[in-house]
């Protein structure tokens, strides 16, 4: 790669960055996870710059390559444990703060029980937006198979987040 193309590849990455990290997040639950696979899915990128024809298609190009990663990564058996329990902490006194923290919480953890490609579906579909052509490009299949795995994934996310929701509620 020449300077001019490390030069345009350094800005988009500089440019999306902190979007893509969130986008994995939401993925997979795990700040560290979410580092790795935004790190994957750039250095894939880097790789294959020089090939890219399209710079407008850069981000359904990251996409893509962020969300079988994580689905790779998810088939891998060491990411099957899970961890006992998570230490609550409260970053304000407010309740508006309180609520909104433990709703995402609450979401992220529901997320967490949710299937990977349901939970890739999910997240591509409602947390960013996409619509269910955009979805299939990304994942690589038909829009029927996106529109059955988002009405599992959303069946899935309501029965992890029933027992959640109804503690949520006993709690205010």
């Amino acid at each position: 790669m020449d300077q001019r193309e490390e030069q345009e590849f350094a800005e988009y990455f500089a440019a999306r960055r902190e979007a893509v990290r969130r986008m994995a997040y939401m993925m997979c639950g795990d700040w560290h996870r979410a580092d790795d696979l935004a790190q994957t899915a750039f250095i894939a990128l880097h790789r294959r710059w020089r090939k890219v024809r399209d710079k407008d298609a850069l981000d359904a190009y990251v996409r893509r390559t962020l969300t079988r990663a994580m689905i790779d990564e998810s088939r891998r058996p060491w990411r099957r444990e899970r961890s006992v329990e998570a230490l609550p902490d409260s970053p304000s006194d407010s309740e508006d703060v309180a609520g909104t923290v433990a709703t995402r919480r609450t979401l992220l953890a529901g997320l967490q029980q949710v299937p990977p490609k349901q939970r890739a579906v999910l997240v591509l579909r409602y947390l960013e937006g996409l619509d269910v052509a955009g979805v299939a490009e990304v994942m690589r299949c038909s829009e029927g198979n996106v529109k059955s795995q988002s009405a599992r994934g959303l069946e899935a996310l309501r029965g992890a987040l029933g027992d959640a929701l109804g503690d949520l509620r006993s709690m205010s």
